[in-house]
């Protein structure tokens, strides 16, 4: 073995082993993220139920809505 193969070689292990532990932190960064949209979606379903709720408060009539009031 000569010495330009031997150096190809400990660049090429290098550059692998470095591209392996790069995707490998992608896929961790990827599961992490998902985790935090399941969050996000979780809370805006939250919320819009809220705003559901709000919407048909206002819009009963003023009877309806001192005595939904008075109840919360």
């Amino acid at each position: 073995m000569n010495m330009w193969f031997a150096i190809f070689a400990i660049v090429a292990v290098v550059m692998i082993a470095d591209t392996v532990q790069k995707v490998a932190k992608a896929k961790a960064q990827k599961k992490s993220g998902d985790a935090e949209l399941n969050t996000m979606l979780a809370r805006i379903d939250e919320l819009e139920e809220r705003v559901r709720v709000l919407e048909r408060i206002v819009t009963e009539d003023k009877r309806d809505l001192r005595r939904e009031i008075n109840r919360l």
